[in-house]
């Protein structure tokens, strides 16, 4: 045995030796004694010895050389490893008839044959089990046995063909100091073989359900883009007002633009309410005189209170029907507003998700967020909508029913993510949630890796925060879609897979090393490849440049560090205890003027 083949194969090495076979040291990597040092000659031979004690409580003193078939060994090559065995108390073993079976698309037949040719060169057949695939090797072992079986010849042991014992060819491990360190030795060994197991299984298992998820996810996206073309709505009786909200703290870089923004809007009946949270800069000052004498626009102040008391302080300043929720930092389409309202002739939908998208575009974290929406947040949204399954009205762009608001709760400020918290009950409220994947916003994304890595823990503390107070509805039937396929959703693909993401990676990169690699690589590769296609089916339905998806890759990769050291600090916070803020991000006005905007049409 091969010392590395025999550790990743623990049980097969103890089944082995209780069923009364012999096992020889075949070094421990297989490498060509005559070129390695004696040092590394030793721990080849010294490495693999241990390794069978530890498992069998047994040592060897069979041995037999890597790269030497000749059962009568002639040049220094082949006499070096002999003679440095017998220095080290082996017995080698030869071989007389050797079919080579571990050559590369060798046949079962060609593997008897050759045997049979060399019946009379003498007694002992040499098969291989490793080196590659040994399928052959296997079908030709059994008429092999059954031809000299036939012709009258015995199959045996090499200690009984030499007159020896088992015990003598393995003696036991005597019980002294030695001994314990082996049984320390072997336990380490086991430990590792099914950590390493149970590692690989894991790893491929969260390939599968990433894979599975995805595809699933597809099924339903696509499903959902062909019912939209299809889908009629039937006219409103006439165009009842919508309020929109615009909450803001330390907005002033944004604020008056993009307000100006929501004035374009081609909706017929409509007015702003602009909710200005205490803000520590001019947000209020420059808001209030750009618009003072416009009558669609009131512009409000109020102490600082969190982003959920500045909606529900809006939302209770007006006696609007609808109410269009957005944040201050975003730009929408002059359409956009026309398109969410039409779902409303639904009276049992509470809420419609617009489609969010990077409107600054400047660097290459803002570039890896413009996928993330389109591939992920967006692409999801467009996947749970046909089954109710939506969890985030996006605060960038979401259109609300005030009656549903007021039913669920409103907006409250006990969690990080107040739009993931006021959707999941209107859920549990029995609601529908929509999306209008084409009533566009375009917002300003973070710009540095710090502003970046702080935005997402809210969303991600936040998302956590929400899931908590609503696990009660989880495998739920009371609760339907939400807790059936929603929160398992979130407990499964946003905390629980992310979560040993490093355990996965960590084993990937060894196991590329220590001989999984090739099963790793398939896996993984096939992750990607259906990662790459469902981002491409996303582009094709928002109609994106897919030359966008040449950064898909390395995002992938680097995203998942980031977003696991995100969790990690969203579970930290959440051991901790401590409560939130605004957390207000730095912003650089870097949305750049899009004339789509006017009427964009997907």
């Amino acid at each position: 045995m091969i010392g590395y083949n025999a550790a990743n194969c623990i049980p097969i090495v103890k089944r082995i030796y209780n069923e009364g076979f012999e096992i020889g040291n075949h070094t421990f990597t297989h490498p060509n004694m005559a070129e390695v040092g004696k040092r590394r000659a030793l721990y080849e031979l010294n490495g693999t010895r241990l390794l069978l004690e530890s498992i069998t409580g047994h040592s060897t003193v069979l041995f037999r050389a890597p790269y030497n078939a000749d059962s009568e060994p002639e040049t220094m090559q082949e006499l070096e490893p002999v003679a440095f065995a017998k220095e080290n108390n082996y017995i080698t073993v030869g071989e007389s008839i050797d079919p080579n079976d571990w050559e590369k698309g060798v046949s079962a037949d060609t593997i008897f044959n050759r045997v049979v040719r060399q019946e009379s060169l003498g007694s002992i057949i040499l098969l291989h089990d490793a080196g590659g695939n040994r399928d052959e090797t296997i079908k030709a072992l059994p008429r092999i046995i059954k031809y000299f079986k036939d012709k009258g010849y015995t199959f045996t042991t090499v200690a009984d063909l030499v007159n020896e014992t088992r015990e003598q060819m393995m003696p036991a491990v005597p019980k002294n100091r030695s001994y314990y360190f082996v049984q320390f030795s072997y336990y380490m060994a086991e430990a590792a073989y099914w950590l390493g197991h149970a590692l690989l299984y894991l790893f491929i298992t969260c390939i599968i359900l990433s894979i599975g998820r995805i595809l699933i996810l597809a099924y339903f996206a696509t499903k959902e883009y062909y019912a939209e073309k299809k889908q009629v709505f039937p006219e409103m009786a006439d165009h009842p007002l919508v309020s929109i909200i615009v909450p803001a703290y330390n907005e002033e870089v944004n604020a008056v633009r993009s307000v100006n923004n929501l004035l374009q809007s081609t909706y017929p009946n409509f007015n702003i309410l602009f909710i200005d949270d205490g803000s520590k800069d001019t947000t209020y000052t420059k808001v209030a005189e750009a618009f003072k004498n416009n009558s669609r626009v009131k512009v409000l102040t109020k102490p600082n209170g969190g982003k959920a008391s500045a909606l529900n302080y809006g939302i209770s300043q007006t006696n609007a029907e609808y109410v269009l929720c957005i944040d201050a930092d975003t730009n929408i389409a002059a359409n956009a507003l026309g398109l969410l309202i039409r779902h409303f002739s639904d009276t049992e939908v509470a809420a419609v998700a617009g489609n969010v998208k990077v409107g600054n575009e400047v660097n290459i974290i803002t570039r890896w967020q413009s996928i993330e929406y389109i591939t992920s947040q967006n692409f999801d949204r467009n996947a749970f909508a046909g089954i109710n399954a939506i969890t985030v009205v996006p605060g960038a762009i979401g259109l609300f029913r005030k009656k549903a608001i007021e039913e669920a709760g409103g907006f409250t400020s006990d969690t990080f993510a107040e739009d993931c918290d006021l959707t999941m009950r209107m859920l549990r409220a029995g609601y529908k949630i929509k999306n209008e994947n084409q009533a566009i916003a375009l917002t300003e994304a973070p710009e540095s890796l710090r502003q970046f890595l702080k935005q997402r823990f809210r969303w991600s503390f936040g998302v956590m925060q929400s899931f908590w107070k609503n696990r009660d509805a989880l495998f739920n039937n009371t609760y339907g879609t939400l807790g059936w396929i929603a929160l398992p959703n979130i407990l499964l693909f946003q905390i629980l897979i992310p979560l040993i993401a490093p355990m996965a990676d960590i084993f990937m990169l060894v196991g590329i090393f220590t001989g999984n690699g090739w099963m790793i690589l398939k896996y993984y590769g096939l992750f990607m490849l259906i990662d790459l296609a469902v981002g491409v089916l996303a582009f094709a339905f928002e109609k994106e440049n897919p030359l966008k998806l040449v950064w898909l890759i390395p995002q992938r990769i680097i995203y998942r560090w980031l977003m696991l050291y995100i969790l990690y600090k969203s579970i930290r916070r959440a051991i901790k205890g401590q409560l939130q803020s605004w957390g207000v991000l730095k912003r650089t006005g870097n949305i750049k003027e899009n004339p789509r905007l006017k009427s964009f049409k997907m």
